[in-house]
């Protein structure tokens, strides 16, 4: 989804949900019962969480956190003009994880930074809502989930879906058996994208810490068409769009055809069939996962993801969106508007409307600070679902199919595939390490 249409629906999801979430929020208002909160990461998603957090009362936004000051400084001033307080702002995340006060952060960085600031954040005994893809490769998100189990601290992935009325309302219909047994679920990304252009190594702008933004990924030259926002095209910083917007729907898909592991077996091919450009991901994809839960007809599942970026139309009603396909019938449904369930003879058997709600992930991600409990998006479904994406970028990547054993999370006899469940860092004060 492009980024315009992205940021509408979640504005206009936020203001319908707004009186329902200061009803509950109001109840854990005293301040024995407010969680005291920091911001890491001032970007485009990150300021929408802001829009969300600021009108709280169950919250204390007590720091900002961005490595650009310029975008660090607007946020702190659109905070401060909707808190009529002060917001501490500093450069480096440390400041914040050193603050025995905090007691949850959200993590809105570029991908590259997800698994090293959540693992810190663990280690330093702190909640975290991180957004998707939770990870920038496989290895990292099996360090994310052990760290969240071992700290015995809560870790939410941004994929508001888990919470959204609807799509719930939808998994429950797919439970139910009102479409009889789910044997394949398909996701898709289909839009129109901008062309990012071809550029040159340059300085990067006085504003921006270069080094801080870089982390533990090895040194690479600066070049205008990485920042903001483009970054998630660059293998070094991003999953491609199948972990930018693709997540969203490939976990809405692995949630409904009811896969609580691995697949065993990804292939598929991906391409730049439009776009001459800097881009390192395909614009174009189609990928099957196969899950052979049991090994025989009935317990064998399959997941299908489908990404065209170049699609100035809508498919099925939507440029993003899910079908599931069983037995007795078909469930299609759209993240941003609703979903509908046929019968045999494609009989209208329900129908029901929604948007995402960010203000419930919100909610949920809080109650369980407060209860202990596990949250709707855990790391553990954001691990399995941006591992579809990661075997997926490497499937199109070496254009083999991937053979993967979902207990050990390593790929079978391929030796160069392998290497891709990983990457390599620099040394930095943030590199991953077993916690």
């Amino acid at each position: 989804m492009s980024e315009p249409t992205r940021r509408s629906f979640l504005g206009q999801s936020m203001a319908v949900a707004t009186s329902a979430f200061l009803s509950s929020a109001h109840a854990a208002d005293s301040p024995a019962n407010r969680v005291t909160i920091a911001l890491i990461g001032c970007g485009g998603m990150g300021n929408n969480h802001l829009r969300s957090l600021v009108q709280r009362p169950d919250v204390h936004l007590k720091y900002l956190c961005d490595c650009d000051s310029e975008r660090l400084a607007a946020s702190a001033k659109a905070v401060e003009s909707q808190l009529r307080s002060t917001v501490q702002t500093v450069p480096d995340m440390r400041l914040i994880l050193d603050d025995p006060e905090v007691q949850a952060v959200w993590i809105a960085t570029p991908d590259h930074w997800h698994a090293p600031a959540t693992l810190l954040a663990l280690q330093a005994g702190k909640h975290v809502y991180v957004e998707k893809p939770c990870s920038h490769n496989v290895r990292e998100g099996r360090l994310m989930l052990d760290a969240a189990r071992s700290a015995n601290r809560v870790v939410q992935v941004g994929t508001q879906s888990r919470s959204s009325a609807h799509i719930i309302e939808a998994m429950q219909a797919l439970k139910s058996g009102m479409i009889g047994d789910v044997l394949i679920a398909k996701a898709w990304n289909s839009q129109l994208r901008g062309n990012i252009g071809k550029t040159e190594p340059t300085e990067p702008p006085s504003r921006l810490d270069y080094q801080s933004w870089l982390g533990p990924v090895p040194y690479r030259p600066y070049r205008k068409n990485m920042l903001p926002g483009v970054w998630r095209f660059w293998r070094d910083f991003g999953a491609g769009d199948i972990g930018n917007d693709g997540v969203h729907e490939i976990d809405i898909a692995r949630w409904g055809l009811g896969v609580t592991t691995h697949p065993d077996t990804v292939s598929g091919l991906g391409s730049k069939f439009f776009f001459d450009d800097d881009q390192e991901f395909p614009d174009t994809y189609y990928t099957v996962a196969e899950y052979q839960t049991g090994g025989q007809p009935g317990q064998i599942r399959q997941l299908i993801y489908e990404q065209r970026d170049w699609s100035p139309y809508h498919q099925e009603g939507g440029e993003n969106g899910n079908a599931f396909y069983g037995t007795k019938g078909q469930l299609i449904l759209q993240k941003a508007s609703g979903f509908k369930v046929y019968g045999p003879r494609n009989k209208l058997l329900l129908e029901r409307t929604g948007a995402p709600d960010l203000v419930a992930h919100h909610t949920n991600f809080l109650e369980c600070v407060r209860s202990g409990a596990r949250p709707n998006g855990d790391i553990e479904e954001g691990h399995l679902s941006a591992t579809l994406c990661h075997l997926s970028n490497i499937t199109t990547r070496t254009r083999r199919t991937v053979r993967f054993d979902p207990k050990s999370e390593t790929i079978v006899d391929d030796a160069e595939a392998q290497t891709m469940l990983t990457r390599e860092y620099r040394d930095h004060w943030a590199t991953p390490r077993v916690l």
